[in-house]
């Protein structure tokens, strides 16, 4: 059941369409320029090479469930960031001593708000936003401390919870500073958990004080206010909203600039406060999880530092002069840990969204910028649903150029590959052929940090290739603060191109593998030992706020008192010390003949045809035969109705079974190239002409699929498919 996908560059080359006999004088002067960059390279790129091929992490002892240790860490797991900075107040402290008046926080400034209406009669809104504006590592510094105390004077109390439920931006992270510093527990939930989930979190962390936007409120919260008896206090980041009287009594609404001027005033008269311990909990983050109610990770300070430990250590030369843009969710482990990370290390943070990221995006006004063109990034964190997203959108730029233009494209594309596999650079390639792509994301991007689900091997080469940065996948859980792996960043080759391949263990932590019977996964396999993967260190997180079973369940400590995380993940260690993730547990099902079937698998080798937006495998005990929802990507299924002559509306062709047919071609063909088993390809599937976002509550905001609502959703289809009227 091991999901290899060769990587090899001969068999992911593109397909172009040249006459033989140009095409033979063109590798000419393509053999002839390479022979006269390679004298250079041949003289220079030693160490380079050396450093691509090392060993990168080792087991600790000879014993099959031996734990894995990164080689940097073989005598001793990293835990603190810097000497005496054990708690996440202490290291702001620290940056913000020595940082003093660097810029650390930016956000755009809105010009004019417009709306435009569609060819299809929908109105969207359009922004035009101006420069970046910039706080200081001392003015966030002291922003915090007033809006900490502030809050101390609202009745807040250390150890007690307090709720954020906001968007990416500044004040999110200045917030979070604040509790950081008074030692309230910061319960944060994502910005598009649906109103059951809300209420449940914020009775079961019992808060009487939330921190939102004027939006949220309005489009979330108001709603649901009523069924959270405790609350007492609501905060606006931007300002108090027009409508605030509608609100049950006992509920205060006020803006975060007037809870400052309250902390600014009575810290005049030096109220003490309570400062944290390193086993205090920081954060509760509310997973918006892949099945039932989300779950509160308790997440304390030394859990935080440890893990951003392990990030940073991964990230080379990281430094002032870098730039980070944030727009995933704050409330995502993977987007904090990073913008902490940064923090820490002088680094700035300019704050974007989804729909502003790019020129392109859909709330920027044609002909203005999107925030990655004023910003100029070196840094960017993503999750697959962006880089695939990205990834189609230029390769359907590419179809529509001229032969010439396509043909050219195509052939630097082919050869910056070949070079790569060789450890070699291709100055020209980059200077002439991708920088309008590399344009995409600023111009300046020198590393991209992938999290949050896998990163299919075609995307990740893509990336590396044309915005000629390298692409590091990592690996972690909310569960283990983020912490896991993460694939070296400075030393990217092709051969790291195998789907699921994700680097080696973090210097906070250590992996190892324990067998899992009833899939066939052994840690005394040949020739690569698999099994669960289980993480340990000082970043594995104290369990699940009120839930003891499920706590038990994940999390054990063992004789010598270090935690480990069951991830239900399953994983195989490679010859140099890499972690690759082959299978996951919930995603394997048992066909009624006694096959095994991963549908993670299948719905790797599949989603990223150009056809395909989303997918969604499923298969049960009872049948002997998978099915699958897809997504369709609307331009390519109206290309392909027109070819088989079909005509309706987008909802017609997705209903119709003809339709139905010619897409499942195109999956089988794909699967077969991918080398899927006869069994483990959809036989049956139905088209969905509705996306699936967080906001359907069909994925989770990191889009991973929600496999138990899917099946809700489809099971009216499922019983189709499976036979049953």
């Amino acid at each position: 059941m091991n999901n290899h996908v060769s990587s090899k560059p001969s068999t992911m080359k593109l397909k172009h369409t040249i006459n033989p006999i140009l095409l033979y004088f063109i590798h000419f002067l393509i053999s002839l320029y390479t022979i006269l960059t390679y004298i250079p390279f041949y003289f220079f790129s030693e160490s380079r090479q050396e450093k691509s091929n090392r060993i990168k992490a080792k087991p600790v002892n000879s014993k099959p469930d031996s734990a894995y240790r990164s080689v940097n860490s073989l005598d001793g797991l990293a835990s603190v960031l810097y000497p005496g900075c054990d708690t996440l107040d202490k290291v702001f402290t620290y940056a913000k001593n020595k940082f003093k008046n660097k810029r650390l926080l930016g956000t755009r400034e809105v010009l004019n708000e417009e709306d435009e209406v569609q060819p299809n009669g929908k109105i969207f809104k359009k922004v035009i936003l101006g420069q970046y504006n910039w706080l200081s590592y001392e003015d966030v510094f002291v922003r915090a401390f007033n809006f900490g105390n502030g809050l101390q004077m609202l009745g807040q109390k250390p150890k007690t919870n307090i709720a954020i439920f906001c968007e990416t931006r500044a004040e999110w992270m200045i917030a979070a500073q604040a509790c950081f510093m008074y030692n309230f527990q910061l319960v944060t939930l994502y910005a598009t958990l649906g109103g059951p989930a809300i209420v449940h979190a914020l009775n079961e962390t019992e808060v009487t004080n939330i921190i939102t936007s004027k939006e949220l409120l309005q489009t979330k919260l108001k709603d649901i206010v009523s069924l959270v008896p405790r609350l007492r206090h609501i905060i606006t980041v931007d300002g108090k909203p027009p409508t605030w009287s509608e609100f049950p009594k006992g509920i205060i609404v006020h803006t975060m600039a007037a809870v400052e001027a309250l902390g600014a005033k009575a810290s005049m008269e030096n109220q003490p406060h309570s400062k944290p311990l390193p086993s205090d909990i920081a954060v509760i983050m509310y997973t918006s999880g892949s099945t039932g109610l989300p779950k509160g990770v308790m997440i304390s300070h030394s859990n935080i530092i440890a893990g951003i430990t392990g990030m940073a250590e991964r990230i080379p030369e990281l430094g002032e002069e870098d730039v980070y843009i944030g727009y995933l969710p704050l409330a995502h482990v993977l987007e904090l840990s990073a913008e902490l990370v940064c923090l820490s290390h002088g680094c700035r943070i300019g704050y974007s969204s989804p729909q502003t990221l790019a020129d392109q995006s859909s709330k920027i006004k044609k002909g203005s910028k999107g925030d990655t063109s004023m910003l100029k990034p070196t840094l960017m964190a993503a999750v697959p649903e962006i880089m695939d997203r990205i990834y189609k959108n230029v390769m359907n730029k590419v179809s529509e150029m001229s032969s010439f233009q396509r043909n050219l494209f195509i052939l630097a594309y082919n050869y910056k590959m070949e070079q790569i596999s060789k450890g070699r650079n291709t100055p020209l390639c980059d200077s002439f052929v991708f920088r309008k792509v590399r344009s995409l994301l600023g111009g300046n991007i020198r590393l991209l940090l992938c999290g949050g689900a896998p990163l299919s091997a075609t995307t990740q080469r893509f990336m590396n290739i044309c915005f000629c940065c390298p692409v590091g996948q990592g690996y972690g859980l909310t569960e283990s603060a983020g912490a896991g792996t993460i694939s070296e960043g400075s030393v990217l080759h092709v051969w790291d191109y195998n789907t699921g391949r994700v680097g080696a263990p973090l210097v906070c932590c250590e992996i190892k593998l324990k067998n899992w019977e009833e899939g066939g996964y052994f840690n005394t396999d040949k020739p690569h030992p698999r099994g669960e993967i289980l993480i340990g260190g000082q970043s594995v997180t104290m369990g699940y706020y009120k839930n003891e079973a499920k706590t038990k369940a994940d999390f054990f400590e063992d004789e010598n008192g270090q935690r480990w995380l069951c991830t239900g993940d399953i994983g195989e260690f490679e010859p140099d010390g890499c972690l690759k993730i082959i299978d996951r547990k919930k995603d394997l099902v048992k066909l009624q003949a006694g096959e095994y079937v991963s549908l993670g698998k299948v719905e790797a080798a599949l989603k990223n045809l150009p056809l395909v937006d989303n997918i969604c495998a499923y298969a049960n005990s009872y049948h002997s035969y998978v099915i699958g929802f897809v997504v369709p990507n609307q331009k390519e299924l109206t290309e392909l109705a027109r070819k088989k002559g079909l005509k309706g509306t987008w909802e017609e062709l997705c209903n119709s079974c003809e339709m139905e047919n010619e897409v499942l071609k195109v999956l089988s063909e794909a699967a077969i190239s991918a080398s899927l088993e006869k069994f483990e390809i959809p036989v049956k599937i139905r088209l969905s002409p509705e996306p699936w976002t967080p906001e359907t509550g069909l994925v989770t905001d990191a889009f991973k699929l929600k496999r138990k609502e899917l099946k809700t959703h489809y099971q009216a289809d499922i019983e189709r498919m499976y036979g049953r009227k």
